[in-house]
């Protein structure tokens, strides 16, 4: 199922984070078993054909869930046990009680009905095992710890948002690009339409996202653009390295910030034709200015035989009235006190 969100809620954005962390459709993140007659698709140029129509969707969070501590993967009946419990507490029809509605401080209403929540049905299989993190390195499944300049900065609320204008607002929320990162790099799972098309030419790959349609351009074989030129998803080059296309993004701008890190963030993907009906996706994070050493996500892109359908983000939004509204009427409170 296709999403189209006619309200932006920016909340939602930090549940890609946590243990119910945003997943897309209902096709299942699993590999299916390698078939001896399948042979690599390839490009005229010889290179594996990418092409196609993908989700990344999977109920597997980027971090280790705490009933899984220690387990870098878990048995098929012990998958089955968890993915259960995830769906049923994250319905949010259920009002009271759900963790997505509690996760976004909002007990009562919610901002969409479960049906508009497209999180997948399964946990990531990979090598035909089913994954508890989309973290691989470090070991424990966890993102590093921040520096101590990040860690001090964000306690004196330096990454606070301000709500003086829509320009102060997170580009997300203001329909920019899509809510957290499923454009990337890296390009992480979300909530709902969590779903790729890539076209790949000698010269370039592209990547088009359903969320907000956001387009990623990688030129293959090229060198970096300026350091004084910043794009918002990065400056992408593409490589192949045997069978595997290795992209290397750098040139962000300082408003990106995937999960706190700076215009100086170095990301590296390498996508991996495994069967007829996969994408193995592996992603490294870089930015020392934010992180004490570099992390590693790994996770399956499915093929889908969805379409992608028009992301119309800010059609009858009339959340961003309302954010910039409600603060208004706080300082009014405040001052008349």
């Amino acid at each position: 199922m296709h999403c189209r969100v006619l309200a932006s809620i920016g909340a939602l954005a930090v549940l890609i984070a946590t243990p119910v962390a945003a997943q897309g459709p209902g096709t299942a993140a699993k590999s299916p078993a390698k078939s001896k007659a399948w042979t690599m698709p390839r490009t005229r140029d010889g290179h594996p054909d990418l092409q196609g129509n993908w989700t990344n969707a999977t109920l597997t969070p980027m971090e280790r869930p705490a009933v899984f501590a220690g387990k870098a993967t878990v048995t098929d009946a012990e998958a089955i046990a968890y993915e259960k419990k995830d769906l049923d507490d994250s319905n949010i029809d259920k009002r009271q009680g759900s963790t997505l509605l509690r996760l976004t401080g909002d007990t009562e209403t919610g901002g969409y009905n479960n049906l508009f929540i497209d999180r997948g049905s399964e946990l990531a299989r990979v090598d035909g095992v089913k994954r508890t993190s989309l973290i691989v390195d470090p070991p424990d499944g966890h993102a590093p710890p921040v520096t101590e300049q990040v860690r001090q900065a964000r306690g004196r609320g330096g990454f606070r948002n301000r709500y003086d204008s829509v320009q102060d607002r997170p580009l997300a929320e203001r329909c920019i690009i899509g809510f957290g990162s499923v454009a990337g790099p890296p390009m992480i799972p979300a909530l709902y339409n969590s779903n790729y098309q890539i076209v790949q030419t000698p010269d370039t790959v592209m990547i088009m996202v359903e969320m907000v349609h956001d387009v990623r351009v990688i030129r293959m074989n090229g060198a970096h653009k300026p350091s004084s030129v910043r794009q918002l998803l990065g400056d992408s080059i593409g490589r192949w390295e045997g069978d595997t296309l290795v992209v290397d993004t750098t040139n962000f701008t300082d408003q990106t910030r995937f999960r706190g890190t700076t215009e100086n963030l170095h990301v590296i993907e390498r996508f991996q034709r495994a069967d007829a009906n996969t994408i193995l996706y592996r992603v490294t994070i870089d930015d020392p200015a934010t992180y004490t050493r570099p992390w590693t996500m790994e996770y399956p892109f499915v093929a889908s035989p969805d379409r992608i359908f028009e992301y119309a983000c800010h059609e009858g939004n009339y959340a961003m009235p309302d954010i910039l509204g409600g603060a208004r009427k706080q300082e009014a409170e405040a001052a008349a006190k």
